[in-house]
This record gives C-alpha cells, sequence and structure tokens, in this order.
C-alpha cells in the first residue's frame, strides 16, 4: 500500500482519455515534417545534372513512406465507425493516456517520441542546406 504522499502508476484519475491511435493531428505534424525534410534536401543540394535524379528518387521515396500509412488509416476509417466516445479534440487527446499496447504512456511523452526524431532530421537537413549554399 503506498504511502499518502506517494501516488502508484496505477492510480489514474477515471476521467482521463486513454487512445491507442493518434490523432490526426500527429499524422499531420508528421507528413509536415517530410514534407520539411524532402525541400530542405532540394534547397541545399538541387544544382542539376545527377544530383537532381537522386534527389527526384529521394522524394520518390519519402512520398512513398508518407502515402502508404496513410492509404491505411484511410481504409482503417472507412471500416471503422467514428462514435461520438471516438471523436475527442486534440487537447483532450494531448491530456490523456496513449496505451502502446506495451504499457500506457502520458499522449504529450508518446507525441515527443514519435515526432523528434522527424523533427531532428528535418532541421539537420535544414542546417545542412544552410551550410551548403554558404560553402558553394
Amino acid at each position: 500500500m503506498p504511502k499518502e504522499g506517494n501516488m502508484s502508476k496505477e492510480h489514474v484519475p477515471h476521467n482521463r482519455y486513454v487512445s491507442n491511435g493518434l490523432h490526426p493531428h500527429v499524422y499531420l505534424a508528421m507528413v509536415g515534417l517530410a514534407a520539411w525534410y524532402a525541400l530542405s534536401a532540394w534547397a541545399g543540394f538541387g544544382d542539376g545534372g545527377y544530383t537532381d535524379y537522386l534527389l527526384v528518387v529521394m522524394t520518390g521515396f519519402i512520398i512513398i513512406s508518407v502515402a502508404l500509412p496513410a492509404i491505411a488509416g484511410r481504409v482503417w476509417l472507412r471500416h471503422h465507425r467514428r462514435t461520438s466516445a471516438t471523436a475527442h479534440s486534440f487537447e483532450d487527446w494531448m491530456t490523456g493516456e496513449f496505451d502502446t499496447g506495451q504499457g500506457r504512456m502520458s499522449a504529450k511523452t508518446a507525441v515527443v517520441e514519435l515526432l523528434l526524431p522527424l523533427a531532428a532530421v528535418a532541421f539537420g537537413m535544414t542546417a545542412f542546406a544552410i551550410v551548403a549554399r554558404l560553402v558553394g
């Protein structure tokens, strides 16, 4: 039995929203970061010739990696009706919990863990693009 000052991990308020899926705004942020990455690569390294060919291939891979989950999500939504119990605002989703299948975590932590690697790559490519334009 926990002491009065300590709360066990099992103690979760009953009115918190628990989700096992991401909110659509999170998917939009992922698409935005992927587009930012592709645009930064083109701005920094697009100079004609074979480089542009490789950038087209890289952009194609990014488009495919974004399109396949989007198509799968649309198919899933078509077969699962959205009820008032599943239609929550982004603020409600962020203050709730996210079920990972191996345990629960706060939705804020889940968003940070999902978007941080994508943001690091997009912002890093922007830094490389700026340096490439300044040097050459």
